[in-house]
């Protein structure tokens, strides 16, 4: 409703008589109860740092068997529910809430509307999250322990699991309707609620991004839904869609996930792009070069992501046409990403840059991201990826581009704001000492497992021989550094932000910063644009 009522109308539109419209409410209500898009973006990204804690202690768990050869601390089992386990809450419950919370955070400031658009379902969807949450880590717990078929999920060994494996389809079901209704929310929002004078080409590319991304959800979780309904039925109910002895197919759901999953792999990266594409002129002081080149070349990626599923699978007995369709629309897609990163590196040509930690972030984003980038365009090759599927090469290959790629931009984008947010700024020497722990220690856990990969070294297996147990423990001694860089990161930086301890923000910490987030005082009041910003319409283009 609130999408058709006139901002200065919102007040009266409202039922609820707890959110006083004047301040915010007081104690546990105002969270629980939470509509207003702040408090929710709050949530989600509290939400979210507590999962990549859990699933970093799972990790790290891995990295202390891999630390050496033979079997230190868990047996084989345990540690492939360790693996499967760390890729969902990684996935489904670190990154994609982290970003849906930055979403909630800087849509509305961003276009200049009141809230989102259905704030109620807002709520709804960001605490549709716990129970979720509880079940999936809660499965260690259950007989037989957690689901160990890989975050993949791949059948047979699906139809073999435990209860476990229910609990985590449930957790899966509950975490995609709320994927669903927060896109949804983010759709209606940015079409229907910009400031007047706001066309869709004068938004922020984090806007852009974010729209397109919601489409792609909305197009691919109901996709993931249907194979873990097949799986479950398979597992239940007598079907046999996955299951040889009855006539089904194992690899039609790769076919069915992969169909989801490409797709879901650009929807943890998008976000990424937004938030980079905000840093980067602010801090080289330029407009960003090539804005509706942006535009389309996201758009490009977003379609093309849907034709390029099965490079996952050239080991499956695809025919070679097939293979050579896949490996060539894979290479394809590299071009409109490269786009992007020659726009980034355009707008810094030239520019007054300065380096502070959102800039040195955003730096070590498109550095490490462009090598994620090239290792995937060599495991877009059918020949040379039949050597190398399943190893350690696409383990670090995925990581460079989830963990220096999408955790590498929210962490720039959380710097570049929190002084927005909390109305401090955050320690400076902090961010760096954070963003140089970070980008090192990343690189000494990922790094060489391109070599481990290349020697033949499979993932998913506790233990291996004594010609790979150099570079593991290197990758393992890593993994701690890095690790602990992000408790760092919490209690160093985010607490004392939260806390209030610092020097005070200005409205406008950043000099050459541009947009409408910007215009309003830090930290950003309880409610805003409570009458909409006017733009200047005759401007090409009003933000960048």
């Amino acid at each position: 409703m609130s999408a058709v009522l006139h901002p200065h109308d919102q007040a009266h539109g409202h039922d609820d008589h707890s959110h006083d419209h004047h301040g915010a409410p007081e104690g546990w209500r105002r969270w629980v109860f939470a509509t207003n898009h702040k408090d929710i973006g709050t949530l989600y990204l509290l939400f979210s740092f507590t999962m990549l804690m859990i699933g970093g202690i799972l990790a790290l768990l891995i990295r202390v068997e891999l630390y050496q050869p033979g079997l230190q601390l868990v047996n084989p089992e345990l540690f492939n529910q360790l693996t499967t386990m760390h890729g969902l809450i990684m996935v489904f419950g670190a990154i994609m809430p982290a970003f849906v919370g930055f979403a909630n955070w800087m849509i509305p400031l961003q276009i200049g509307a009141a809230d989102m658009a259905f704030a109620r379902m807002n709520n709804f969807s960001f605490w549709l999250m716990i129970p979720a949450a509880v079940m999936l880590a809660g499965s260690f717990f259950m007989p037989g322990g957690a689901p160990a078929a890989g975050w993949t999920l791949y059948a047979p060994l699906t139809l073999q699991m435990g209860p476990s494996m229910d609990a985590g389809i449930f957790a899966l079901h509950i975490l995609g309707a709320s994927s669903i209704m927060g896109s949804i929310n983010i759709i209606v929002t940015i079409l229907n609620m910009r400031a007047p004078g706001m066309t869709l080409m004068k938004m922020p590319m984090f806007a852009w991004t974010w729209l397109i991304t919601a489409y792609l959800l909305i197009a691919v979780m109901p996709v993931l839904a249907g194979a873990i309904t097949m799986t479950l039925t398979d597992r239940h109910f007598g079907t046999s869609f996955f299951n040889p002895a009855g006539g089904g197919d194992p690899v039609m759901y790769q076919h069915i996930f992969w169909f989801f999953g490409h797709p879901e792999v650009y929807i943890m990266i998008l976000p990424a792009f937004g938030i980079i594409s905000q840093v980067v002129p602010a801090f080289s002081r330029k407009r960003l070069f090539g804005y509706a080149s942006m535009v389309y070349a996201t758009s490009s990626i977003a379609i093309l992501s849907f034709i390029v599923w099965a490079h996952h699978m050239f080991t499956t007995g695809m025919p070679v046409t097939g293979q050579l369709f896949f490996m060539y629309a894979t290479m394809l897609i590299a071009v409109p990403t490269a786009v992007k990163i020659f726009n980034w590196i355009a707008t810094m040509w030239r520019g007054s840059m300065t380096f502070e930690t959102p800039m040195l972030f955003a730096i070590g984003f498109i550095f490490v991201f462009t090598m994620g980038g090239f290792t995937g365009l060599i495991l877009a090759m059918a020949p040379i990826d039949i050597q190398l599927q399943d190893t350690y090469y696409v383990v670090a290959h995925f990581h460079y581009v989830l963990v220096a790629g999408s955790l590498f931009a929210m962490f720039s984008g959380a710097y570049y704001w929190l002084p927005k947010w909390t109305g401090v700024m955050y320690n400076e020497g902090r961010g760096k000492l954070h963003f140089w722990w970070s980008l090192i220690s990343f690189n000494v856990t990922f790094f060489p497992m391109h070599f481990l990969g290349l020697a033949g070294m499979p993932r998913r297996y506790a233990d291996y021989p004594m010609q790979f147990a150099d570079f593991n423990a290197i990758a393992s001694v890593g993994s701690f550094f890095f690790g602990f860089a992000q408790v760092y990161f919490f209690l160093f930086v985010v607490l004392p932000c939260m806390r209030g301890q610092g020097e005070k923000a200005a409205q406008k910490p950043w000099e050459a910063a541009e947009g409408l987030e910007w215009e309003v005082p830090s930290p950003a009041p309880f409610h805003t644009f409570e009458n909409p910003p006017k733009l200047d319409v005759t401007a090409t283009r009003v933000i960048g």
